[in-house]
C-alpha cells in the first residue's frame, strides 16, 4: 500500500499482465455470481455498495481478566488504513474513527532503521498530540497522540484490533529501507522484537508488514525469514504474558500478523505464498492502483474482471490475481480483497483505454480523489460490465476517474462471500468511507448480514503491564 506522502505505482506493469480469462460471468469454477448490472441484478447479487495508584504499576495477578463484550465467533473481517499523515491536510483525527465499523485498524506507517529498530515517523501525531481530552500529568509518564486516542477506541469496541504498519512505498521501495533487515539475521532479530516492543509500549494487537517489493526470489526468501522472526517474538511474548505475568493462559493473547499483498505478476511471482501465508492471520491483497499517472493510457484501477474487448483499459484485474494466490497455497479464508476508498483520474482522455494528458486537480495528491469528493460535478458515473467497474467520465472536460462506487463495492462483498474470503480491505486510510453513507459502512452492514452475525467476533487485547507509559499499563483509565 502507498503511503499519503508519496504515492507510488501500481506493482503492475504491462510486462507483468497476468492470465485473461475467456468470460467475465465465472469467477473460479464453480462459483457463479449474478453480477450487479445497471439494469438489474440476479437473486443472490446485491444492488448497493465501500486504575490503581496513579504511580504504582497495575499488578496482573490481582487485575481480573473482564469478560468481553463480543462473543467469539469467525466470520468476515473489515479492514481499514489510518495514515499518521490524516490529521493534516485532511483533518481526519483518530477520534473519527468510528469504532464500531472495522474488526482491524492497520495504523500507518511506522519505519525501520538499518539495524532493524523499527520507530514512529511522526511523533507529533502518533505520540505527543494532546488533544481536548487530555490532560497533563507531571507525575506520570504517559502516551498521547494518536495512540492514546486508538487505545480508547479499543477499550469502547473490544472487537477492534490495531496493527502497526511497517513500511509502505515511500520507506520500502524508493528508500529500500526493508532490503538489508531482511538480508541479515541479527537484523530480522533485531526488527522482530523491536515490533514486541512496539506492541507492549503502544497497545497494539498485532505488526503489518509492507514491504514493496522483494525483487527477486531471494528477497523473497528474505521476507518469509523476517516474518518467521516475528512471528516467533509475538508468540515467545504471548507465552511471557501468560506464564511469567500471571494471566491465565486461557486469557493468553493471539497477537496477529499481517501483510500488504503485491497484485503484480512481476512481484508476487517472488514470494513464496504457501509458506508466507503459513506464518500470517490474514494477507491484505492490493486489489487497487492497476492504473494511473505511471500508465501511458487511462485504465481501469481496481476491476474484477479483464477486458477483452479493450485490453488496454485493464492492465490487471483482481480475480486472475486471486486465483493465483489460492492456486500458489495462500487459504482463501486468509484473503483480504483491497478495496480503495478513492479515484484516479486521467484528464483529456477520449475514454477508456485512451491516451490522456495530465491527472487534474486532486482531493490530497496528484491524481487522487477521496470517495466523497465523487464524482466530480458534472460528471456521469458508468458501469463497465465487462470489466466489472466503475468509473466517471465528463465529455466536456475528458475527465476520466476510476473508483469504485457504492454499488461496486457491494458486487466486491459478493464476490468475497461467495469465493469464502477473509474480507474486504480499504485501501489507502480510513479518511474517506468510514463515516456517512459510503462504502465502508455499506459493505459493514452487507458482510454482517440478516443476523448481524457475518462478522468475524473476537476481542482485542487490553493488558500491557510491559508498557513504558503509566497510562498504557492502567488501560488510559482517569
Amino acid at each position: 500500500m502507498g503511503d499519503g506522502g508519496s504515492d507510488g505505482p501500481s506493482d503492475v506493469t504491462p510486462e507483468s499482465k497476468p492470465e485473461r480469462y475467456t468470460t467475465t460471468k465465472t469467477f473460479g469454477d464453480p462459483n457463479k455470481i449474478n453480477w450487479v448490472t445497471p439494469t438489474g441484478y440476479g437473486p443472490n447479487a446485491i444492488i448497493t455498495v465501500s486504575p490503581t495508584n496513579p504511580n504504582t504499576p497495575p499488578n496482573p495477578t490481582n487485575i481480573p481478566i473482564p469478560e468481553p463484550d463480543v462473543e467469539d465467533r469467525d466470520g468476515f473481517h473489515e479492514v481499514a488504513y489510518f495514515g499518521n499523515w490524516d490529521i493534516y491536510s485532511r483533518k481526519f483525527f483518530p477520534q473519527h474513527v468510528p469504532a464500531s465499523k472495522p474488526t482491524h485498524l492497520l495504523y500507518s506507517f511506522a519505519d525501520n532503521k538499518p539495524d532493524g529498530t523499527v520507530f514512529f515517523t511522526d511523533t507529533y501525531a502518533d505520540t505527543d498530540i494532546h488533544y481536548n481530552d487530555n490532560s497533563w500529568s507531571h507525575s506520570e509518564k504517559n502516551v498521547y497522540g494518536a495512540m492514546k486516542q486508538l487505545g480508547l477506541l479499543k477499550q469502547k469496541n473490544r472487537n477492534l484490533k490495531m496493527l502497526l504498519s511497517i513500511g509502505g512505498w515511500t520507506y520500502t521501495n524508493e528508500k529500500k529501507h526493508m532490503d538489508p533487515v531482511g538480508a541479515g539475521e541479527e537484523a530480522r532479530k533485531t526488527f522482530a522484537n523491536s515490533c514486541v516492543d512496539m506492541i507492549k509500549n503502544y497497545d497494539f494487537d498485532g505488526i503489518d508488514v509492507d514491504w514493496e517489493y522483494p525483487q527477486d526470489p531471494l528477497q523473497g526468501q528474505d521476507f518469509l525469514a523476517l516474518l518467521k522472526a516475528i512471528r516467533e517474538a509475538l508468540d515467545v511474548y504471548a507465552d511471557f504474558l501468560a506464564k511469567d505475568k500471571g494471566y491465565a493462559k486461557e486469557a493468553k493473547p493471539h497477537f496477529l500478523l499481517s501483510i500488504a499483498a503485491p497484485a503484480g505478476a512481476d512481484n508476487y511471482k517472488n514470494l513464496p505464498l504457501r509458506e508466507v501465508a503459513e506464518v500470517l492471520g490474514f494477507v491484505n491483497l492490493m486489489a487497487y492502483d492497476f492504473a494511473g499517472s505511471w500508465d501511458k493510457t487511462s485504465g481501469h484501477a481496481s476491476n474484477l474482471a479483464p477486458s477483452k474487448s479493450n485490453p488496454k483499459s485493464t492492465p490487471c484485474n483482481a480475480n486472475s490475481v486471486v486465483n493465483h494466490y489460492i492456486s500458489a497455497g495462500v487459504p482463501a479464508p486468509k484473503l483480504n480483497l483491497g478495496m480503495p476508498l478513492y479515484g484516479r483520474a486521467f484528464t483529456k482522455t477520449a475514454g477508456l483505454g485512451q491516451a490522456y494528458d495530465g491527472v487534474g486537480k486532486e482531493t490530497w495528491e496528484a491524481g487522487v480523489y477521496d470517495f466523497k469528493d465523487l464524482p466530480l460535478p458534472g460528471a456521469k458515473v458508468y458501469f463497465d460490465d465487462e470489466a466489472y467497474a466503475t468509473y466517471s467520465y465528463d465529455n466536456s472536460t475528458g475527465t476520466l476517474i476510476s473508483f469504485d462506487t457504492v454499488q461496486m463495492a457491494l458486487t466486491k462483498v459478493d464476490y468475497i462471500k461467495q469465493r469464502n474470503w477473509a474480507a474486504p480491505c480499504g485501501g489507502k486510510s480510513v479518511a474517506t468511507g468510514l463515516t456517512g453513507e459510503a462504502s465502508f459502512p455499506q459493505v459493514v452492514k452487507r458482510l454482517s448480514g440478516a443476523d448481524g452475525k457475518g462478522i468475524e467476533s473476537k476481542p482485542n487485547w487490553l493488558f500491557y503491564p510491559d508498557s513504558s507509559y503509566d497510562n498504557v499499563k492502567k488501560g488510559f483509565a482517569a
